[in-house]
Formats: structure tokens, sequence, C-alpha cells
């Protein structure tokens, strides 16, 4: 996020990560690819996220302009170890596979 949205930017100040996530599918599909998919994990102890998976998708795949089943988002906990488990933080991974348009 650093390299594309630096945080001392005022513009990305409390902006939401869906308009981020938007401008991103605009920089790739400028450059000829699109979004075959995408898989996110959020990893967190509290609060349990599961519930909001659904709508997860739903907003990213608005933001991406991509249909829905091409988007997994999970939630998982570390069972109470580390920073995570202990309520002090939040992690999330995601991996996206681009090709080139044909």
């Amino acid at each position: 996020i650093g390299t594309q949205f630096p945080p001392e930017n005022p513009e990305y100040e409390n902006i939401s990560s869906l308009i981020l996530l938007a401008k991103i599918a605009e920089q790739i599909s400028k450059k000829e690819f699109k979004i075959v998919n995408i898989d996110v994990t959020i990893i967190a102890q509290h609060p349990r996220l599961s519930p909001f998976t659904s709508e997860m998708r739903k907003q990213i795949s608005h933001s991406l302009n991509i249909e829905p089943s091409q988007i997994t988002v999970k939630a998982t906990t570390t069972n109470g170890l580390g920073f995570i488990g202990r309520g002090e933080g939040i992690a999330a991974q995601s991996i996206a596979l681009i090709r080139k348009k044909s």
C-alpha cells in the first residue's frame, strides 16, 4: 500500500480501502490484464469475522468489477497464540491471479 498510496500523502488519509482497491484494478486493466480470482484470509481472534465474509466478498467484487464467485474470503483465528491471539492485532493475507487480456 505504501508504494502506491504513501501514508504521508493527505489524499489517502482515512480513505476507504475499497477505493484504493478500485484504483489498483484500474491500473491492472490499463496494463491489459484482468483479474482471474482472488483469495483472502483474515486472521483475528476478536471480533469473529466469519459472519461478515459474504458481505466482504460482495464489496470487493463491486470495487473490482468482477463476479463474487471469483473471490474467496475466509476468516480464521490463531487459537489464542501470539499478538493476534491476545487480541492485539489483526492480519490479512491475499493473493490474486491475473492474466493478460485476450
